[in-house]
């Protein structure tokens, strides 16, 4: 199947685009490069525009003759959607809008959509499942949800069948170090972690007056790998005839690993001691999420294969690092701008 990813040069779309790729579907890759990379653009077609672009997306979903579409193209940062809330609102609701038109026009009826548990908000539960009440407390968590709630109501309007993928924490990278994590300015916990172990610098801990054990911040962390083979799973259940239209699943290991224990464990796993630096809590961080997967393992063939764990995550990127090309020694197939 030729399937297009928007966001497809950014961390999770580049991801997603290589594993499409080695199961023999055609990523068609749609990023403006505003946070992506043209290196990461490696595993098919490129075209390079803005998501909101109705136009560009329906004369790309007809060029490439498109059968399903995996949208990652986003703004991700909760610290800057507290500061930047219309920025986020135009493109994570507006994107998703334009995209559904476009889908809509040329009759595009799969769609695997890159949510959040920031949608949840406040945990009201240890692990939090889908039942869980969406109370977002950020711009970024409201605006992954006011686009689930787009699809939703567009959907039926022309037979869409639809995947939402509530992500957790997302680490890890390509074991052959050709794509990776790659933000700028970087506001992830974990390369930010071994970047300030490998450099011998102050790690920044943002809050340590959580009302949790330790007083950091539990988080849910997966493997990048894995959640992008559940994106597979996820298309070949909307491809099946007979289930629900609307697939909702969260997507992480269901157990929690605070900053104070990601630490430790990295420490173990590399050999290095981290020096942190507490500063005060992030706006719009809330103090604990871990999801409860079980809807999760009832679908996933990728989680039936096992998930990774932590330590085997820190393993292999500490494999990988410092083994990465400078650039890309295969440019994009095709490269279309529209300003």
């Amino acid at each position: 199947m030729n399937i297009l990813v928007t966001g497809g040069a950014g961390y999770i779309g580049s991801h997603a685009a290589k594993l499409l790729q080695n199961q023999g579907h055609l990523p068609v890759v749609l990023d403006d490069l505003s946070t992506g990379h043209q290196e990461f653009v490696r595993y098919g077609p490129f075209v390079q525009g803005d998501v909101r672009d109705e136009t560009l997306i329906l004369e790309t979903l007809r060029q490439f003759k498109i059968g399903a579409v995996m949208h990652f193209a986003a703004k991700i940062s909760v610290e800057e959607s507290t500061r930047l809330p219309e920025q986020y609102f135009s493109t994570n609701v507006g994107g998703a809008i334009s995209l559904l038109s476009a889908m809509k026009r040329a009759e595009v009826k799969r769609l695997v959509f890159s949510s959040s548990a920031a949608v949840y908000g406040e945990p009201r539960a240890e692990l939090i499942g889908e039942d869980h009440p969406t109370d977002p407390v950020n711009p970024y968590g409201t605006t992954k949800l006011h686009a689930e709630q787009a699809i939703r109501a567009i959907a039926p309007s022309f037979g869409l069948k639809a995947a939402f993928l509530r992500y957790f924490n997302v680490v890890g990278a390509d074991p052959d170090g050709d794509i990776w994590e790659w933000h700028d300015p970087e506001t992830h916990v974990l390369p930010n972690l071994l970047r300030a172990m490998g450099d011998g610098l102050p790690f920044q801990l943002y809050g340590d007056d959580y009302a949790t054990p330790d007083g950091t911040a539990i988080r849910d962390y997966v493997n990048v790998l894995d959640l992008t083979a559940v994106h597979l799973d996820a298309l070949a259940r909307l491809e099946r005839t007979g289930e629900e239209p609307i697939l909702i699943s969260n997507v992480g290991l269901g157990a929690g690993i605070s900053v104070h224990q990601l630490v430790s464990l990295a420490e173990t796993v590399c050999g290095k001691r981290v020096h942190a630096r507490v500063s005060p809590r992030r706006r719009g961080d809330p103090p604990r999420l871990v999801a409860d997967n079980s809807f999760l393992k009832t679908w996933s063939e990728a989680w039936s294969r096992g998930f990774r764990p932590m330590e085997q995550t820190l393993r292999e990127l500490m494999a990988v690092s410092g083994n990465r090309p400078e650039s890309d020694p295969s440019p994009p197939e095709i490269t279309t701008r529209r300003h």
